[in-house]
């Protein structure tokens, strides 16, 4: 398979390129009655459009989606939902002179070595602007899943060069601590720390300044999932939400819960206790911390869903590195088109896009199980 498609029971499909006409994102199996509009997917598309800030790339894209099957008077009909965002303001020529020139660090090589030609307008489809159409189908995810059982997916920016943000209680981050500082004005860096967002903004300032980009790393926490979601065993919860985080451009890495600090761990530390809330008619257990990052053998606990990525600086550097042409002669390159100097402040939307992509798959898996059982 040509690895364009994603999910089991909730596919997302997508096409398009950095500078084609336009990206494309089909969604199957998505049920019928879902209230969905097109200001559902403007409002996330707006998270991760390129020009919304002077820290990001100045490319100006509005990313105006166009729904052309799947919803009739505002709800989704049960069949497939193919979403349009065209590019408005692609600029191919920027990219000319680099046609025959592999840039460090991106997958100019990698493309060429399997297909044998490739688009290097900006990376053609290994381009992170492949990924609008991601946070289109994470539109209807996120609905799906506030609708099923309250679920909330709040990305936000933890890290960026040697900048760590303090964020205590992963959990209780609302969208608007993401989008907003205490005074009300928009919060550039996605960072819920404030004294940490402004050293943030300054040091990706200083390093555009030095035509040279920074990576950092976010943190993605999804509450209110019922215990009871993943599939043992290759399919557990984290493998998918692990491939789904992977599978955008720039991650380096991807942990869940204590992550690599178990290494340092004993299981007496690591291990978090049951407790069971008996009020209730049908007690609602829990546990008292949340090291296991919500799943447990793969499968969600109840507990909040806590998933951190590390993401490298961007690739495509306006000043000249050395590399070499496609027949292997030696040479410098830097790179004209528009760039982010550091990809965390968009990567947030788009890393909750597939992290509600998983669930919303996940999710119709469990109930197709449940009524199984109750058969």
């Amino acid at each position: 398979m040509a690895g364009n498609s994603f999910g089991q029971a909730f596919v997302v499909t997508t096409a398009g390129e950095s500078h084609g006409p336009a990206n494309v994102v089909i969604v199957d199996g998505c049920p019928p009655g879902l209230p969905l509009s097109t200001d559902d997917l403007r409002r996330e598309l707006a998270r991760r459009r390129p020009g919304q800030s002077r820290l990001v790339s100045q490319r100006q894209e509005a990313d105006e989606p166009e729904l052309l099957s799947g919803v009739f008077e505002g709800r989704t009909t049960g069949t497939s939902i193919a979403i349009l965002v065209r590019n408005a303001d692609a600029k191919g020529r920027d990219y000319e002179d680099i046609r025959d020139k592999y840039r460090p660090g991106h997958a100019d090589f990698t493309y060429d070595r399997k297909y044998g030609f490739r688009d290097y307008r900006g990376g053609g489809r290994a381009s992170a602007r492949e990924t609008v159409a991601r946070v289109a189908a994470g539109a209807i995810a996120k609905k799906l899943l506030s609708e099923a059982f309250g679920g909330r997916i709040v990305g936000y920016v933890t890290r960026v060069g040697d900048v760590i943000a303090e964020v205590p209680n992963p959990a209780g981050v609302t969208l608007d601590h993401v989008e907003r500082l205490p005074d009300g004005s928009p919060n550039l860096v996605r960072c819920p720390d404030p004294e940490a967002a402004r050293r943030m903004v300054e040091l990706i300032e200083r390093v555009r300044k030095e035509q040279d980009s920074v990576g950092g790393a976010a943190e993605i926490v999804a509450t209110f999932v019922p215990a009871g979601l993943g599939e043992p065993v290759f399919d557990k919860l984290k493998a998918d939400l692990a491939k789904a985080l992977f599978s955008l451009p720039a991650v380096m890495g991807v942990e869940y819960g204590a992550g690599f600090a178990v290494a340092g761990l004993r299981g007496s530390e690591h291990n978090d206790p049951f407790i069971a809330d008996t009020v209730s008619q049908t007690p609602r257990i829990s546990t008292t911390k949340n090291e296991h990052g919500g799943m447990l053998g793969g499968i969600s606990s109840g507990m909040p869903i806590v998933l951190r990525a590390a993401v490298k600086p961007t690739s495509s550097l306006p000043r000249e590195q050395p590399t070499v042409t496609r027949d292997g002669r030696s040479t410098t390159i830097a790179t004209r088109g528009r760039h982010d100097p550091c990809l965390l402040p968009r990567f947030v939307p788009i890393a909750e896009a597939m992290v509600a992509i998983v669930l919303a798959d996940h999710w119709l898996r469990w109930q197709s199980t449940r009524r199984g059982l109750s058969e």
